[in-house]
């Protein structure tokens, strides 16, 4: 039998990493020469100069080159073609063909999901792909095929840091009564609520006209979303809490999905995980840089918070989480161990 799917694969110009995980050979153009011409629409929230679309652009680069021009990627950057819940229910819908979009609005079609979302769950970045590539990653993943959507590989938002327009943030105390911009997902709602901050749930691009009309005092993101939106313009404090580790999805809709050659949909996917980690090592080259770009904008940055300090305030979350996801916040437990 295995010989037989290794053929098959041979046959499409694949490897068998495809299947089993191994590395991925590049796919031969001529693979996809009895293919008619089609074209992917993928769609973000997020500026030109953000991981997102760095990412976006190499799947594209990689789409192009292996199927030789027979499958087309045009990308939709700034949230042209609506927020991230809206590009969901795009998809579902199929008036738009795929995405990258972040976690938190994904885990509101499957809850389960909002598991990676809990605050200071992963230690590091490395901690968090090996969940995330690993089994319990793609057992999730695959879950979005019961809402109509097919979730590809896990590209990066990051380690959340919280800014805002007030005063300098060292502790949970510090957060007290601020007006904090978090995203549409429960978790996040009850994160900050558990720190005393009145959390507003709203969507990206309407939080950006909150910031500069000062309806709300902060919101929390990874650094390279504060650098790449100049949100030391009207944000002028910086805690790196790292409180949450926020993967983020390359994911298509189901129905157009199905609707690609299987060698098409072979080289989607993996041109998904390979532009996922270029994503990933960007993030990483360029914080530094980032960091030291927003001192220099005037941005006040304190690196060493009281963690300790916020993962005692949020323990209430924990407690109403615990056992909402099933099994999977002891499996990620002890898949880090």
């Amino acid at each position: 039998m295995k010989n037989k799917i290794f053929g098959s694969l041979a046959a499409f110009g694949l490897s068998a990493g495809v299947l089993f995980g191994a590395p991925q050979a590049a796919a031969s153009p001529e693979a996809f020469a009895g293919m008619k011409p089609a074209t992917i629409k993928l769609a973000h929230v997020v500026n030109e100069r953000d991981s997102f679309h760095l990412s976006a652009v190499r799947f594209k680069e990689i789409v192009e080159e292996r199927s030789g021009g027979k499958l087309s990627v045009e990308l939709f950057p700034n949230a042209v073609l609506g927020d991230e819940r809206t590009l969901l229910e795009g998809m579902q819908m199929g008036t738009v063909d795929m995405g990258v979009i972040t976690n938190g609005p994904v885990a509101n079609f499957v809850e389960q999901m909002a598991v990676f979302e809990l605050p200071f769950l992963f230690p590091t970045p490395e901690a968090a792909y090996k969940v995330l590539d690993g089994e319990i990653g793609q057992e999730l993943l695959g879950r979005l095929e019961r809402v109509n959507l097919k979730g590809l590989a896990y590209a990066e938002r990051g380690f959340r840091n919280l800014t805002n327009s007030r005063r300098a943030v060292h502790g949970p105390a510090d957060v007290q009564g601020m007006k904090i911009r978090v995203m549409e997902n429960p978790v996040y709602i009850d994160t900050f609520r558990a720190l005393g901050a009145n959390a507003v749930p709203m969507a990206w691009t309407e939080a950006l006209t909150a910031m500069q009309q000062g309806t709300i005092d902060g919101q929390e993101n990874p650094v390279n979303v504060i650098h790449s939106f100049k949100l030391s313009e009207t944000q002028k404090h910086m805690s790196l809490t790292r409180h949450t580790y926020a993967p983020a999805i390359f994911v298509m809709g189901l129905d157009r999905f199905k609707r690609l050659p299987e060698p098409a949909q072979a080289l989607v996917k993996s041109a998904a995980q390979e532009a996922a980690e270029h994503g990933r090592r960007m993030n990483a080259e360029m914080q530094a840089a980032q960091l030291a770009e927003l001192r220099a904008a005037g941005m006040q940055i304190d690196e060493s918070p009281d963690v300790g300090a916020f993962q005692k305030a949020i323990e209430s979350v924990y407690a109403k989480y615990e056992s909402r996801f099933g099994d999977y916040l002891p499996r990620i437990r002890a898949a880090l161990q």
